[in-house]
């Protein structure tokens, strides 16, 4: 069987690390005599010695690069580089490796803080004053509520939540049962059995309004299984709707935002683009939000929703606003829509058109 490739690559790594020191505390050593200690062929320590003439210092001229010499089957390092001198931090080295620490032990879902905290206590009290400059590693969002999901996940107990879902434009109240914490694309997601739902769901901890910690624990049934989220959170399968639009050059952000099946050079700078989406609720949203830029080919049922609903705004500009005190009629004096704010909406339902 094959070794991978980046298995074979981090254990020669690590035999050439060892292989300085070992040689250095024993000049002269047969070079058959060194393979057997150190469990290779021959040929390998001779290739891993021709590796290591070749490391060293920046600069890598004479005086930089690690040195040995040969008599015979024996070998000398002559010169080792620096490599026997402990591991010294510069100022920049100490304090990104203390923020990172600090970003990994703020990061949801991460095991065994304990280690990483004990991890960056060691390298704050070696560094000194090299890392004694105020740096606040926080994640984005309510750090309380990500503190109080945590919490209720190690602590094994159920939720009740009050809970924005974007896709349906609607805030929902549920209970779950946590199973885990974890940070996908930079954002902090609690897992979660939903009762409401009877199935696993994923919520985003910026859009829970409220977090109740119920006097019970969370019971995880047995058909609860983890999300792979290898690919990211929103993976589309073929029972989604797929919508095609046809975007100008100010909308093409979205096939880097957004998993597409396909993107297609049209007339002039247009696109065609074609992506599954959650619901057609949430597609006729996201297109309103492009503005004119964007025309909805496909499907027929998307383009007459969205051109309802910029026809809908246009019509609420054309009725002028009733004056107070007027007994809800307007007088023939008012003021006539914003005619930028007309054009736009026009040029929205316009775009909300299928093509032909």
């Amino acid at each position: 069987m094959t070794r991978p490739a980046s298995r074979t690559s981090a254990d020669r790594l690590a035999r050439l690390l060892n292989l300085v020191p070992y040689l250095l505390a024993r000049p002269g050593i047969e070079i058959a005599e060194a393979a057997g200690d150190l469990g290779v062929t021959e040929r390998q320590l001779r290739e891993d010695l021709e590796l290591l003439w070749v490391c060293g210092l920046p600069g890598y001229g004479p005086g930089d690069l690690i040195d040995m010499a040969f008599d015979g089957d024996r070998v000398t390092i002559t010169y080792d580089a620096g490599i026997d001198r402990p591991l010294r931090l510069t100022p920049d080295e100490a304090l990104a490796l203390v923020v990172a620490l600090r970003m990994l032990a703020e990061t949801p879902g991460v095991a065994n803080r304990e280690a990483i905290e004990r991890a960056l206590a060691k390298i704050e009290d070696a560094a000194g004053d090299l890392v004694g400059a105020p740096v606040a590693v926080r994640l984005p969002g309510d750090a309380r509520r990500v503190e109080a999901l945590r919490a209720a996940v190690e602590g094994g107990r159920a939720l009740r939540i009050v809970y924005y879902t974007a896709a349906r434009d609607e805030t929902t109240e549920r209970v779950i049962d946590p199973l885990r914490m974890l940070m996908v694309g930079g954002r902090a997601y609690v897992e979660a059995w939903c009762r409401r739902a009877e199935a696993v769901r994923l919520f985003r901890a910026d859009r829970i309004d409220a977090i109740t910690e119920l006097d019970e624990p969370a019971t995880v049934p047995p058909q609860a299984v983890p999300h792979d989220l290898a690919g990211g959170v929103f993976r589309p399968s073929p029972d989604l709707p797929l919508i095609t639009l046809r975007i100008g050059r100010s909308e093409r952000w979205i096939t880097e935002y957004y998993p597409c099946e396909r993107v297609e050079a049209g007339d002039g700078d247009q696109w065609l683009v074609s992506l599954r989406v959650t619901d057609l609720s949430w597609a006729r949203r996201f297109v309103l939000g492009l503005g004119p830029g964007a025309t909805v080919v496909a499907p027929v049922e998307l383009a007459e929703q969205v051109r309802a609903t910029a026809a809908a705004a246009l019509d609420a500009y054309a009725v002028p606003a009733p004056v107070a005190g007027s007994g809800g009629s307007a007088p023939d004096t008012a003021a006539a829509p914003d005619a930028g704010s007309e054009a736009a909406a026009r040029d929205t339902a316009t775009s909300g058109s299928a093509a032909s």
